[in-house]
């Protein structure tokens, strides 16, 4: 049953998912919302510029009737005539034309957004199969559609039915009346039959709106095995996770052993702690942590020094102190100049005895540590 169940798309689409999905063309859309949104532009412009554009209409269509007796014998003339009144046709429906694509392209906005997505017009065998085509043709969305073409076609011929019986008596009128005043009531009848279908696309598309983000994002549902896949992919397997920490601990660690040569001393615990100090007055402030490390680390740095000829000194409360309260690479901390200071000493009367003899150098017994920075120290 667990294994069912991780193979159901019970999940809700991850964020990547959706990501996913947008860029490869796939949007919520609804062209019951695009329909709705440009009735309604297109009747809110005429309901607020009727007015002028019927003023404007008779004014062309009186210019583009009145011609003088010459111009009826002009070949040319009706030509140019109709040409200078599609023009001016056109720029008086302008207005009208552009509120309706502003509409057009803010629908698909208000849902999900503008997408480019060169994918979607990549060339898909699978859509050319006639099997998968007759599968999509009689799928349960297939039925939806249908369903909701039946109703919406209902619903407008109602409306319109409506609008028919209420207004019946105008519409017999218009018979009896002037030309002047039947254009007007005509204009009105208009007018309120496209108020009448733009509120039952508004109910259309109140409707099939959450229909359509319900049905986007069901498709887009995922199996728990999916959601595991992908959360490896985003935050990695844990398993190679651990290799990829392991072999940069180990390259951290091959790049510190590799400064213990390079070092002027190293304190020790004598076992436990390890830590390799270089000092340079021409460069440094303050001597600096080239290697440190605890346990084994400690005696392969032990090692590395005693290899190199590194001198080595057995200072066990400075070693936890340096250890615990010092980075690798970053100077030692105040706190613990004078006791490195005694250590740089011995090896600097160290290095002098090396190169000319004398007296064998005193080796520092009891460097003074704070004890609030030795570790070792129990309060």
């Amino acid at each position: 049953m667990a294994e069912e169940s991780d193979l159901e798309r019970t999940e809700p689409a991850s964020t990547r998912r959706i990501e996913q999905a947008r860029a490869e063309g796939q949007v919520p859309q609804s062209r019951e919302l695009v329909a709705f949104m440009v009735l309604a532009s297109g009747v809110g412009g005429l309901w607020a510029m009727g007015g002028w554009l019927t003023h404007r209409a008779g004014d062309i269509l009186s210019h583009g009737l009145a011609f003088d007796r010459k111009a009826a014998f002009d070949t040319e003339f009706m030509g140019v005539s109709f040409v200078n009144l599609s023009i001016e046709a056109l720029t008086l429906l302008a207005p009208i034309f552009l509120l309706t694509i502003v509409a057009a392209l803010l629908a698909p906005f208000s849902l999900g957004g503008w997408i480019f997505s060169s994918k979607a017009l990549a060339l898909d065998l699978n859509r050319m199969d006639p099997l998968k085509g007759l599968a999509r043709m009689f799928s349960w969305q297939s039925v939806a559609e249908l369903v909701k073409s039946v109703l919406k076609a209902l619903l407008i011929g109602g409306i319109i039915w409506w609008v028919v019986r209420k207004e019946q008596d105008q519409l017999f009128a218009l018979i009896s009346q002037p030309v002047e005043i039947a254009l007007a009531s005509t204009g009105h009848i208009l007018i309120y039959a496209a108020l009448a279908m733009v509120a039952g696309l508004a109910l259309i598309a109140a409707m099939d709106v959450p229909f359509q983000l319900w049905q986007y994002y069901s498709r887009l549902k995922m199996t728990r095995e999916e959601l595991r896949q992908e959360y490896k992919e985003m935050e990695g397997d844990p398993h190679l996770k651990a290799r990829i920490r392991s072999q940069q601990r180990e390259v951290a660690r091959r790049r510190m052993m590799a400064e213990v040569p390079k070092a002027d001393v190293v304190v020790t615990n004598p076992t436990h702690f390890a830590v390799a100090l270089k000092y340079d007055a021409s460069k440094m402030g303050a001597p600096i942590v080239v290697a440190k490390g605890m346990n084994l680390v400690a005696l392969r740095i032990r090692e590395i020094a005693e290899e190199n000829a590194v001198p080595v000194l057995e200072a066990p409360p400075l070693a936890r102190a340096l250890h615990r309260h010092a980075e690798l690479g970053d100077q030692i901390p105040a706190t613990l100049y004078t006791a490195v200071a005694e250590v740089m000493a011995y090896v600097y009367q160290l290095n002098q005895y090396a190169a000319s003899g004398g007296l064998v150098p005193q080796v520092p017994n009891a460097i003074a540590v704070p004890a609030d920075l030795d570790p070792g120290v129990v309060n």
